[in-house]
């Protein structure tokens, strides 16, 4: 099979029947073998009933369909596990991603060689203040913070080879990272293409004010974890030992200050009426607390079951 369209839904009764139909004449002019995969997360309308109603039209068509909401990395999870395609492409339900990009993005995997391409919503239509400035402040720390170029990391619309998105494990937020993951599992040669961005047609935006919370939470997770996840004394043992030489570094200035005052004469001052005893002490502490933290980290990740599991790309033996 050609491709894999994985379709994360919430709450599209309207937009279903315009998409997939959209997506099967893209399909069909480039003679594309193809499955549409539509996950709803757990949508409070009636787009299961839609996407019942699509399957007995078009047998390519696939769904899965969730008791709840889980989000959409739990969305795109259960589709990376269904995908067949060679090329997975990845869009959003409510028509602002265009299927008529699917042909450029699966050239660009196939023909170039991208690993995953990333599509850029360089002209965007939605709201400047609360979409637009957000979006280019948060894309340009993920940049700084990753060393990944994309202009557009959160973009909907991208396209993977198949055995990226079966190496990656996508789960909490952490979808806005996919990039990140794909390059920590060894992929990376990632690539960008810039895309149409249309205006919502139908509904309203599934993503509110929690998001401008959420993202820095998970830029931080998935940065230590793709870091230190095997390797927690790395982080811990490190901060710990910087943190216990500042309390040292206080210690001594507090020793310092003791012996000027003896020798000038001066008697009766506490050492807890200095500032630098409790630097010294709590510095201390909290760094023999982080040390004992990467030293528990340790133990645990050498007992984990999958301490050795690695991602073996080819054998010749």
């Amino acid at each position: 099979m050609d491709i894999s369209v994985v379709v994360p839904l919430f709450n599209e009764e309207e937009s279903l029947p315009e998409l997939t139909q959209w997506i099967k004449k893209v399909m069909e002019k480039y003679n594309f073998s193809y499955e549409i995969i539509l996950i709803d997360d757990g949508s409070l309308d009636e787009s299961w009933s839609v996407v019942e109603k699509l399957q007995t039209k078009n047998q390519n068509i696939k769904g899965i369909k969730f008791r709840r909401n889980y989000g959409k990395s739990a969305a795109l999870y259960c589709g990376f596990d269904a995908a067949q395609g060679n090329v997975v492409i990845t869009m959003d339900a409510d028509l602002q991603d265009s299927p008529d990009e699917i042909p450029e993005l699966y050239r660009m995997v196939t023909e170039e060689g991208f690993d995953l391409v990333s599509g850029w919503k360089k002209k965007r239509h939605d709201p400047v203040l609360s979409k637009n400035l957000p979006s280019k402040l948060y894309n340009w720390t993920v940049r700084r913070m990753t060393g990944i170029k994309l202009h557009d990391m959160n973009c909907g619309l991208k396209a993977y080879k198949r055995k990226v998105i079966k190496s990656i494990e996508v789960y909490g937020e952490m979808h806005r990272y996919i990039p990140v993951l794909a390059k920590w599992a060894g992929y990376k040669n990632i690539g960008e293409k810039v895309v149409v961005h249309s205006e919502r047609k139908y509904g309203a935006t599934k993503f509110g004010l929690e998001r401008f919370v959420r993202g820095p939470l998970d830029l931080l997770s998935v940065i230590f974890i793709s870091r230190f996840v095997k390797r927690p004394m790395h982080f811990f043992g490190i901060l710990g030992v910087l943190i216990v030489i500042l309390g040292i570094a206080s210690a001594i200035v507090l020793a310092v200050q003791k012996t000027q005052q003896l020798k000038a004469g001066i008697y009766g001052n506490l050492l807890t009426d200095s500032t630098y005893f409790y630097i010294a002490l709590t510095a201390i502490i909290i760094g023999a607390q982080f040390f004992l933290a990467g030293f528990l980290g340790e133990l645990i990740s050498r007992s984990a079951s999958d301490r050795n599991k690695y991602q073996i790309d080819k054998k010749t033996f």
